[in-house]
């Protein structure tokens, strides 16, 4: 038999099946006896509850009284369950009712943890980014705060209340068009006629776009240019006018779900507008953490996620967008001459002159994992090798590096950069190997524009062991000099004399300066490339089709 929930006033000795546990053999004596006590403590259990119930204020009782609907959750929600329910006194309220007993018992409401209300969840320290914005509303109608542009009815030149008119005027025209749907028969052919109701519909859209101008009137233009020499990029252009009645709502449409789903977003902690930092960016295949601040365009930046085509670098705010995009690209390689291939890796030259736009995005995104990185958009004195790796879908970045088309200091590299995706794999060694390949082709000395970062000193470092080492082992002579390394591997013979040092291969004695030919180190060397066997991720010059731009 299911147990019934105990009202106030009984106690937990005295509900009417207690005794449905006990023995079936009891006499009726027995069972009166039961019912008598039981009868004395719900008498007993009455009394206390009529003297608790005059001793609470009349203005209380009548309130408690009028409201008999179930306690509500903070949310404004029926409560779920029983636990939900935050059961106390009905004086719990009223600080003046509260007894001293119930203060030394514990059992006063006012020391109980208080739970959290609904709207503490909310920064309230955030604030819209429009100028003169209070942050109230929100271009949905749905919501009563926004924190960024895309939810700012400011910027979109309305009001809050005009956004909850609009709302209230989408949900009713959604609901007509599902009405509308269901009166459809669901089960016919794909290929049917238009119905009755759908001809009038177009012909309805096609009469709103007739009547609409053919062009701006000389006022409405005075209008316009007087808006944006006001507010400049901080609100939206004024559209009336522009396009038909019909095609501009179907805009606003977009704009409200657009801010619904980034609403929805900024909730679940996936974006983080007005931070002005992105987090991440989706790159292909790839969901990347970034490392570094760089300076997209504010609009983009504060939305804490950045969707990038991995062809042509374009940014965009939605997955939904890059879609689009994708679906339309032509781009499957970087802009550019493929001047070297080997199997699968292809190293293309871009003009920072001719392909502006494509070299200021790769720079873009090569600052959120580059720290000392200054060059953003004054690319036009520099050339972008730009390494990829093909698969039957195009040409993938693995990394890139740039050189000034004229350095009077000799840099073959102002900035090298591998994606994360592809590190720790030797494509670093790659472009730092193809770069000084260059360099032998202009019959140049190198050396990598400094600062480095990180990363890149430790690459260098790195590289310049293996080709002295590499140098070493094939040297037959009994003199060694610097000037001959730096001609034969184009290294910088300053570069070399550190990487010497570093390795404790040069020593001076009586006035001179000695290398040293430690052969522990060399036969380190070579047992790790008899480990490393053979490995593609090595430039070979005889794939190289290039001879340097004239000017240089």
């Amino acid at each position: 038999m299911p147990r019934r929930k105990r009202t106030a006033g009984s106690s937990s000795e005295g509900t009417a099946d207690s005794d449905d546990s006990g023995d079936h053999e009891k006499t009726d004596s027995s069972h009166s006896e039961a019912n008598q006590r039981n009868n004395t403590r719900m008498t007993r259990a009455s009394l206390r509850l009529s003297q608790s119930s005059q001793d609470v204020p009349p203005d209380v009782k009548q309130a408690a009284e009028r409201d008999e609907s179930p306690p509500r959750t903070p949310t404004g929600n029926a409560p779920s369950s029983e636990s939900d329910i935050d059961i106390s006194s009905p004086n719990a309220s009223h600080d003046e009712s509260v007894t001293k007993d119930q203060k030394d018992s514990g059992s006063d409401p006012s020391h109980r943890p208080k739970r959290r209300r609904f709207h503490e969840s909310y920064n309230f320290n955030m604030k819209c980014p429009t100028p003169g914005c209070n942050s109230l509303g929100h271009l949905t109608g749905k919501h009563e705060r926004h924190f960024s542009i895309s939810g700012c009815p400011l910027y979109h030149n309305l009001s809050a209340d005009e956004c909850k008119v609009k709302a209230i005027e989408r949900e009713k025209q959604e609901e007509e068009r599902s009405q509308g749907q269901n009166e459809e028969n669901r089960h016919a052919t794909r290929h049917q006629a238009p119905t009755p109701r759908q001809v009038r519909y177009k012909e309805k859209v096609m009469e709103i776009r007739k009547r609409r101008d053919s062009g701006l009137t000389k006022d409405q233009k005075e209008k316009y240019m007087e808006h944006r020499q006001i507010h400049g990029t901080t609100r939206e252009p004024l559209l009336e006018n522009i396009t038909s009645d019909y095609d501009l709502e179907l805009f606003r449409k977009a704009q409200a779900r657009a801010s619904e789903d980034l609403e929805k977003l900024r909730l679940q902690g996936q974006i983080t507008e007005g931070s002005n930092m992105i987090k991440t960016i989706l790159f292909g295949r790839y969901e990347l953490d970034t490392w570094y601040h760089s300076p997209y365009p504010e609009e983009y930046a504060r939305l804490g996620r950045l969707y990038v085509c991995e062809f042509c670098l374009k940014y965009m705010k939605s997955q939904t967008i890059l879609r689009r995009h994708m679906a339309k690209c032509v781009w499957k390689h970087p802009p550019g001459d493929e001047v070297y291939r080997k199997g699968a890796i292809s190293v293309f030259e871009v003009d920072g002159k001719k392909n502006k736009i494509y070299c200021q995005n790769l720079c873009l995104l090569a600052k959120l994992f580059l720290d000392h990185k200054t060059l953003y958009y004054d690319v036009e004195p520099f050339l972008f090798y730009v390494m990829t790796e093909a698969d039957n879908t195009g040409c993938h970045l693995v990394g890139y590096f740039s050189k000034e088309k004229n350095s009077f200091l000799n840099y073959n590299v102002s900035c090298i950069l591998t994606m994360p995706q592809y590190m720790r794999q030797g494509y670093g060694k790659m472009l730092i190997d193809f770069s000084y390949l260059l360099s032998k082709v202009e019959e140049k000395v190198g050396s990598p524009e400094r600062p480095l970062s990180d990363l890149g000193l430790i690459s260098y470092r790195s590289y310049w062991k293996e080709v002295l080492l590499r140098y070493m082992c094939n040297f037959k002579g009994k003199e060694i000099s610097i000037k001959e390394i730096s001609q034969e591997t184009a290294v910088n013979p300053v570069d070399i004399v550190s990487t010497l040092q570093s390795l404790q291969m040069l020593k001076y004695w009586k006035g001179k300066h000695l290398v040293l030919k430690r052969q522990d180190l060399i036969d380190e060397w070579k047992a790790k490339e008899t480990k490393r066997g053979n490995n593609n991720k090595t430039i070979d010059p005889s794939s190289l089709k290039w001879t340097p731009p004239k000017g240089t």
